[in-house]
């Protein structure tokens, strides 16, 4: 095949819209284009990414903003190659009308996810790394993705949440203004215990703690007299990123209140009951003993 035969084969239409058609030579360079726009794109990503990560900027808003970069180049490439392969846009009307009833009758679920996920992220009322309560659900939000947001759990499990449900559903977010949390411990002492040196010695113990705030500071409630016990909870103000810090400062300070309460002689209290026995109960129940051994002598 000589030169002139390639260069007429290469440049043959195969493809025809209207008076715009597409030959191999221009397909040829739509590769090349695709995979080199592709590597600068890949690229200039990993660019932003580092550029972004300097401005010591939330990881919510680089999302955003990566994001956003992603599908304007995208969009930009689609329009490039378009205008490469001589192709008005007019030629996508009837597929574009194919799409539309396609997304009218079996998308709306993706589209309703998709447009929450780009409300998440433009309102931020969740952001990455915030710590959310829904329902049962509690864990720390690790990636707010255009169709789901990715939670780990407290447990470690990694739950993948549809957009649509956090704008949907009531969201406990514990981290969105701040990660000021009380945590509270109720303890109960025997009756008759010096009330006023429980309240000092508890108070202690939250004003010992290295996590505990000094404004508020700690309080003591008498909150109830109990069936067993005299009823009191303490409360301290820390800052908690996860329910797993309030649990260990918990701990801790059912450590400190036993260790105090034991050096002052106070006594924790604990259930208790009273068994009454009815003395009529056994008075008969020997009545009928004797009948059976009288009955068992006869002969």
């Amino acid at each position: 095949m000589t030169m002139d035969n390639f260069f007429s084969f290469i440049q043959k239409p195969l493809i025809t819209f209207g008076e715009s058609s597409i030959t191999l030579m221009q397909i040829g360079t739509v590769v090349v284009f695709i995979l080199t726009a592709l590597l600068l794109l890949r690229w200039s990503f990993r660019l932003l990414i580092r550029y972004l990560s300097r401005k010591h900027l939330t990881p919510d808003l680089v999302q955003v903003i990566s994001r956003a970069y992603m599908i304007v180049a995208l969009i930009t490439l689609f329009l490039a190659l378009l205008s490469m392969l001589n192709i008005p846009l007019a030629a996508f009307t009837f597929i574009s009308g194919a799409v539309a009833i396609g997304v009218g009758f079996g998308a709306q679920n993706i589209i309703n996810n998709f447009i929450s996920g780009w409300i998440l992220m433009w309102e931020r009322p969740i952001r990455i790394g915030d710590f959310l309560e829904i329902g049962d659900l509690r864990g720390t939000v690790e990636a707010i993705n255009t169709r789901s947001t990715r939670i780990r759990r407290v447990d470690g499990v990694h739950i993948l949440l549809p957009n649509s449900h956090l704008l949907e559903n009531m969201v406990v977010n514990w981290t969105l203004v701040d990660k000021l949390t009380r945590c509270k411990v109720r303890v109960g002492v025997a009756y008759g215990s010096p009330v006023k040196k429980v309240v000092e010695l508890m108070r202690q113990a939250g004003e010992e703690h290295h996590a505990a705030l000094k404004e508020p500071a700690p309080t003591v409630i008498f909150e109830d007299f109990g069936d067993n016990a005299l009823i009191f909870d303490l409360a301290i103000w820390i800052n908690a990123n996860v329910e797993r810090d309030l649990n260990l400062v918990r701990s801790d300070l059912r450590f400190r209140i036993e260790e105090l309460f034991n050096e002052h002689g106070l006594v924790i209290a604990f259930p208790q009951r009273d068994v009454h026995i009815d003395g009529a109960i056994t008075v008969m129940r020997k009545e009928v003993e004797a009948l059976q051994s009288s009955k068992g002598s006869q002969p």
